[in-house]
């Protein structure tokens, strides 16, 4: 399977590496109509439209994240639709995913988007996980108009997804540095407001958490950030790859999930480039595919070679 981790025979005496399964952790899809043609939802979605009215910004079928998987090597990806406003558009895009997910179940897994501060997420929660759901997201406060500094209106959201032991997974935003399209301004105070309102609920904190780990020095941020773990998605764009050895060593192996953010990223050459970052060999199992495994209840998908 392509560039895949596994044991390869070595030279005499030399014992080959162990197989490592991959898993990414945060990909997105859209429906192939959509695809073919974007300009059906550009008045639809305001943030849509601001990132991909461009036709040059990528977006992929279901045989085309499937082939680059293929090629990187990756076993298992978790798929994310898009932070529609509206939630018909959610349902909508749920219902494809779910149902790309039935088509292929050894090779992906669906998070249910939802608008949280509108009413009936917690019920579009609970219909997408009977769908097959592994969790809830990728939110974004900026695309659905909602602060995570208001946790009040985000309670419907939280209560089901603790209810049913689903994780969630926020956009985060750096507070400082360069910006582009999409970052938006759910920087670490808004983050930490929200964390606080919602210690029980298990948080993916997607782009590095907005640079939140290097807070946790911090023990008043280590406290309100124990359930919650860092995706790697859209690196290359925010960071250099010290970045993964760096919150390993101050959030721990346990707390990172290895993730591409494709078609952002070409998975293939950022997990190469991840497996040389520096990450310790006790450590890269989690990274690449346990903890995501541990937080998505995937059991042992992305293990099949």
């Amino acid at each position: 399977m392509g560039d895949s981790l596994g044991s390869e025979p070595g030279e005499a005496g030399v014992e080959p590496a162990p197989y490592v399964p991959v898993i990414d952790a945060h990909t997105h899809l859209f429906p192939p109509g959509l695809v073919t043609d974007r300009s059906t939802h550009l008045d639809r979605d305001a943030w849509f439209a601001e990132l991909f009215s461009s036709p040059r910004i990528l977006m992929v079928t279901v045989e085309a994240m499937l082939e680059s998987m293929d090629s990187a090597g990756i076993q298992h990806s978790v798929i994310c639709g898009w932070p529609w406003k509206d939630p018909v558009l959610c349902r909508e895009h749920n219902d494809f995913l779910a149902e790309a997910c039935r088509r292929h179940p050894e090779r992906l897994s669906w998070l249910a988007i939802v608008n949280p501060a509108v009413r009936g997420a917690d019920a579009e929660i609970a219909r997408s996980i009977t769908e097959g759901a592994v969790g809830v997201g990728e939110l974004n406060a900026d695309a659905q108009h909602f602060s995570w500094d208001e946790p009040s209106r985000l309670m419907p959201m939280v209560d089901a997804c603790v209810s049913l032991g689903v994780p969630m997974l926020m956009h985060c935003s750096e507070p400082v540095g360069h910006p582009y399209p999409g970052k938006g301004t759910a920087t670490l105070e808004r983050v930490l407001t929200f964390l606080e309102a919602a210690p029980e609920l298990s948080v993916i904190a997607a782009h590095w958490g907005g640079g939140l780990p290097f807070y946790e020095l911090m023990p008043e941020v280590a406290r309100l950030t124990r359930n919650v773990v860092y995706d790697s998605a859209a690196s290359t764009y925010l960071y250099g790859f010290d970045v993964f050895p760096i919150v390993e060593r101050l959030a721990g192996a346990d707390r990172i999930l290895f993730a591409s953010d494709y078609p952002v990223l070409r998975p293939r050459p950022f997990l190469r480039k991840v497996r040389e970052s520096g990450i310790t060999p006790r450590g890269t199992p989690g990274i690449l595919s346990g903890n995501a495994q541990r937080v998505f209840g995937l059991s042992d998908r992305g293990n099949a070679r």
